[in-house]
């Protein structure tokens, strides 16, 4: 069909791979408005904003009709203008109406439609119910009284993530979008990528803002305030003020901290260098002992989140380094806690990051000492935007200023951390000089570089062959899990960011809808590593130093108390288990998990079989049978409780003896 001519409001259109009008007319420069279309997502067609005349069809929805050869299409006509007012119009009258206090006042869909179509008022009766915002998660606040229903969140969710926290629940006039089981954000299996919360249109997902506590602690002259800041910040930050995404504006965010009142301030990246010596060490040790491979990277909080929820099998192949977040923290309170003389709770870390995860990551308790956190506060690229706004200061105009020192220095394997592909390709930099002994003037693996969310490299070093795999989307990371469960394939090393494209295409960045966006901002990092002087962790002198003052050996003791740690199986559901047979008060209690693993080994059959048992044998009222969403031994399952036991790879068999020894006499 290539070749063939479309007719787009009288201008002559080639088709050339397009999927449906919609391609077609953006690629003839007509912006035609939709809430629910997505590139990356499947096709939905439920705001049908997009509808546009075809001569001989009659109205029809841009985003799921495909091109035709000398298809008339007319996006503008009376009949269109009408539908699209009302149907925005209906969207503004079940909104919430606070629009000048939403967080996405200046990027809403919404808004921006309304104020395109010329709708200074609404016609029709507001029918809003006031429902109350969820902001039980760490990462996310969810507002239902601004949802439009688009679906984006649920499908992204899903399909790209392969999550499903959130989906449409009830009918018609009663349909909303709600976590499952109706239960808050915090209570289900959400990863906090907050993915959902950088496609929604409207603000009824919006990253949570931490920026009151953190004026709050700027104030307080008894706190040393220091901040840290991530390298997908540094190409990001700069849209939010007017300049070309992939901009790098590290010398004005250090001189918007300073002015704002920021104490101290530093580079993530330094951290980031840490990172791979620490990492790359486990990596050599792991391969040549062939242990616990592949090695999963353990920087991304969703991910590492995923892992505990879905796959804890594979717990013990992830890193067991800190992310570099995670590693300034604990440096941070522990170094400048002596430097400066005061107490460690007087030092406050505020993290400046791209991602949503990461503040669900500073409240884990493995990163607490004496109820300390390492981390005290959590800002994202947007939030630090807007308090640069709120202070008066003029972006753009701001001259470059430095950051402190020690940790202010990186080096460019750092920096490229916040790309997909980057945390590979920095330990690559390391491992070829570690296993060679030789230096190399080239510094380049462009090999795991790419855009796709699975990428495969193999490489020869030192006679010894590797496997990478590079994965950014959790989707994409469950079908990779999956092939190394079945034996598909095989990796040494596998890299995993929860956002496709990595850490540059966070929840925290600033709004966009323009997949170009993610490719300059990679692009503006890679540019930045080739204008540092050095190019390998290895070689940043202050990591050098840093060893041989405080930390000592490279994987030592005083190293792994602060840089590394563990994780465990987490549940999936935080819920109440589910009542399936109530006995009398003094009845012997039986739970049998059913979450997704134990489920997938049988504890439906498990369950039914204990049901039929106990009524065959007349024992009803002697035994509350429950279902449970985890017992936190998934991959030891199908696992049930009987009394205070819990038995992991139950069987029937299995179960009846237990309630044997319960006191009932099951033959």
């Amino acid at each position: 069909m290539n070749g063939a001519l479309v007719f787009i409001d009288n201008k002559e259109i080639p088709i050339e791979n397009e999927q449906n009008l919609l391609e077609l007319i953006r690629k003839a420069r007509i912006d035609l408005p939709t809430f629910c279309y997505h590139s990356e997502l499947s096709i939905y067609g439920a705001c049908r904003l997009c509808m546009v005349h075809v001569e001989g069809m009659g109205l029809v929805p841009a985003c799921s009709t495909p091109p035709a050869p000398e298809m008339k299409v007319s996006t503008n006509t009376g009949e269109i203008r009408k539908m699209r007012k009302i149907i925005v119009e209906l969207l503004l009258a079940n909104h919430s109406q606070n629009c000048p206090t939403c967080q996405k006042s200046t990027t809403c869909q919404l808004q921006a439609l309304a104020k395109r179509l010329g709708i200074t008022k609404v016609r029709f009766k507001n029918q809003l119910k006031e429902m109350p915002a969820d902001e039980s998660s760490p990462s996310i606040v969810r507002d239902p009284n601004k949802c439009v229903l688009c679906g984006d969140c649920v499908r992204i969710c899903s399909e790209v993530q392969s999550v499903g926290a959130i989906d449409f629940a009830y009918r018609g006039a009663q349909t909303v979008v709600i976590p499952s089981f109706g239960k808050a954000l915090d209570q289900v299996e959400c990863v906090n990528c907050g993915q959902c919360a950088r496609i929604c249109p409207t603000g009824a997902l919006t990253p949570k803002s931490e920026v009151d506590e953190v004026w709050k602690a700027i104030h307080d002259p008894s706190k040393v305030v220091v901040a840290q800041v991530a390298p997908a910040v540094r190409v990001a930050i700069g849209e939010m003020f007017g300049l070309p995404p992939g901009t790098t504006t590290a010398g004005q965010i250090a001189a918007a901290l300073k002015a704002i009142g920021f104490d101290k301030i530093y580079d993530t990246s330094f951290t980031a260098d840490l990172t791979v010596l620490e990492e790359s060490n486990e990596f050599i040790k792991r391969v040549t002992a062939g242990d616990r491979i592949p090695q999963f990277t353990s920087c991304c909080p969703a991910w590492v989140k995923f892992v505990e929820q879905y796959y804890p099998e594979f717990l013990n192949h992830l890193s067991s380094c800190r992310s570099p977040q995670q590693m300034f923290g604990a440096l941070a309170k522990e170094m400048l806690a002596s430097e400066l003389k005061v107490n460690r709770e007087d030092i406050v870390v505020v993290s400046i990051m791209p991602c949503t995860a990461k503040k669900f990551e500073a409240k884990r308790p493995e990163f607490e000492s004496d109820g300390v956190r390492d981390v005290d506060q959590v800002l994202t690229t947007q939030e630090l935007g807007r308090m640069i706004e709120e202070a008066g200061l003029h972006f753009k105009e701001l001259g470059p200023e430095s950051f402190h020192m020690p940790f202010g220095f990186k080096t460019g394997a750092g920096v490229i951390f916040g790309n997909s592909g980057g945390v590979s390709e920095a330990v690559l930099r390391y491992v070829s000089e570690k296993l060679t002994g030789q230096k190399h003037d080239a510094y380049e693996f462009t090999s795991v570089r790419g855009e796709e969310g699975i990428r495969e490299a193999k490489l020869s070093v030192a006679g010894k062959e590797f496997t990478l795999a590079v994965v950014s989307g959790l989707g994409n990371a469950r079908k990779v899990l999956e092939n190394i469960q079945s034996g598909k394939v095989h990796y040494d090393l596998v890299e995993v960011m929860a956002c496709p494209g990595g850490c540059i295409g966070g929840a925290g960045q600033p709004v966009f809808s323009d997949p170009l966006v993610k490719r300059q901002r990679t692009k503006g990092l890679y540019e930045s590593d080739r204008m540092l002087e050095l190019h390998k962790s290895q070689d940043n002198p202050y990591i050098t130093e840093l060893y041989d003052t405080f930390l000592g050996d490279v994987g030592g003791h005083k190293a792994h108390e602060l840089l590394h740690t563990s994780y465990s199986s987490r549940k999936r559901i935080l819920d109440e288990d589910l009542d399936i047979s109530s006995g009398a008060e003094k009845s012997i209690d039986i739970s049998v998990c059913f979450g997704t693993s134990c489920f997938l080994k049988g504890s439906q059959k498990l369950l039914r079989d204990i049901l039929e048992h106990i009524n065959v044998k007349g024992l009803d009222d002697r035994v509350n049978v429950r279902a449970s969403f985890c017992f936190e031994k998934c991959d030891k399952g199908p696992t049930i409780k009987i009394g205070s036991r819990i038995i992991e790879g139950c069987t029937t068999e299995k179960a009846i003896e237990a309630i044997k020894r319960e006191g009932l006499n099951l033959p």
